[in-house]
């Protein structure tokens, strides 16, 4: 017996589409229609305020109130419900005022490798006239960045988003919104920012493949390392020492800790040659050499970057380093 053809999706209705194409358009009338520079301060223009589900619940609920207090002439039901307006007016200029003053001075984030997920922090600043807390920062309709608590202490705050990566280069943000429905739940009071602050995201490094291009022969040098042959010196013990290393006689002569340093040889600059690796596309070079340079940089070496069209980086090593390497790698054009 043949199996049933599956049934094609549904069309959405007309009133499905109406609904989403009036959602878009109410979106676009009160998000920010370009990127702006920070910081981006949140005036009365630029903060809305609507009933949530339970505003609109306990709005119903107040007007039958009303309606049968008028209809019975029941003063006490009548005083009770125009009470508990009041309080549901207040609660609309509370949420108002959660935001208002409020500023969105800085987005950072540390560079990560495409295909990790990228911690955003979105640094808020406001007058510490007032408690502001549960604040939610998130990007309506970006399933790529997830959403986060942001409370203000003395006046400053920060929210940690995480945004998926999938590319190298530089990450746009998109439009970011801050709301919250404190102090009742009855109303949702947001507004929007989209910050002009692009983030960097490295290449993704190979996973394996050969070992790093090793410097050596006449080019030989030598180096001093916390271990070796011959003492080359002592010197005062710094943190993340080893212990083997500390010359203990040496240290209770001088009532203070020292930690032989010896003279090593040690391999040349290491060269990482773009033209060298024949046989890759553009971006499995990229990604070889985001691989060798982290290792360079993991086995304390000092090496050399050079691609094409290009000065070269280095020699060097440390993080700023590492850093001018990969963001070089990551604005390369893609193919």
């Amino acid at each position: 017996m043949a199996a049933p053809s599956p049934q094609p999706p549904r069309a959405p209705s007309l009133r499905t589409r109406y609904a989403r194409a009036l959602r878009s358009r109410m979106m676009s009338l009160t998000r920010p229609r370009r990127p702006e520079a920070l910081p981006v301060r949140f005036d009365r223009r630029r903060i809305y305020v609507l009933p949530t589900g339970f505003g609109a619940f306990y709005a119903a609920l107040l007007a039958a109130m009303l309606l049968g207090a008028l209809n019975y002439n029941n003063n006490p039901a009548f005083l009770l419900a125009l009470l508990l307006a009041g309080a549901g007016l207040a609660s609309l200029i509370a949420a108002q005022l959660q935001l208002a003053g409020l500023s969105i001075v800085a987005v950072d984030a540390e560079p990560v490798p495409a295909g990790t997920a990228l911690l955003v922090r979105v640094h808020a600043r406001a007058a510490p006239d007032r408690v502001r807390r549960g604040l939610h920062v998130d990007a309506p309709g970006a399933i790529e960045l997830t959403g986060a608590r942001l409370d203000l202490d003395q006046g400053a705050g920060e929210a940690e988003l995480r945004v998926l990566t999938e590319h190298r280069g530089w990450l746009d943000l998109p439009k970011l919104r801050v709301s919250t429905t404190r102090p009742l739940g009855l109303a949702r009071a947001w507004s929007h920012v989209w910050p002009q602050a692009p983030l960097l995201v490295y290449p993704t490094p190979e996973a394996h493949g050969p070992p790093l291009p090793v410097g050596g022969g006449d080019q030989a040098v030598s180096r001093l390392h916390p271990a070796g042959d011959d003492v080359h010196h002592l010197r005062a013990y710094r943190p993340g020492d080893a212990r083997r290393a500390i010359a203990w006689k040496h240290s209770a002569r001088r009532d203070t800790l020292l930690v032989r340093e010896y003279e090593q040889p040690v391999g040349a600059d290491i060269e990482l040659e773009w033209h060298r690796l024949v046989g890759l596309n553009q971006e499995a070079r990229i990604s070889r050499l985001a691989r060798w340079v982290d290792e360079a940089e993991r086995d304390g070496c000092r090496y050399r970057l050079n691609l094409p069209n290009q000065p070269a980086l280095g020699p060097g090593a440390g993080a700023a380093h590492r850093h001018a390497c990969l963001k070089a790698l990551a604005l390369l054009p893609h193919a």
